[in-house]
């Protein structure tokens, strides 16, 4: 399980990224692991899993909103 508490971890981190490159670099890793965790979910089924994924999901889109220079209200 070193996969969720590497996402956990990730979910703790500050996000403020000083360059184009950390945005990226943080929207890859975060892909990453909501692909891994969701390996995962196919076999356990498991609904806190599924929220992991999708507190993660929701910290990728405001990652690549701010990539695309679309401002960050909805």
């Amino acid at each position: 399980m070193e996969i969720i508490q590497q996402a956990r971890e990730f979910e703790k981190r500050k996000f403020s990224f000083r360059t184009t490159s950390d945005r990226i670099l943080a929207a890859r890793e975060a892909k990453v692991l909501i692909l891994n965790i969701n390996e995962i979910y196919k076999t356990k089924k498991d609904e806190n899993l599924m929220e992991l994924m999708k507190r993660l999901t929701v910290i990728k889109r405001k990652i690549e909103r701010r990539l695309k220079g679309a401002p960050l209200t909805a």
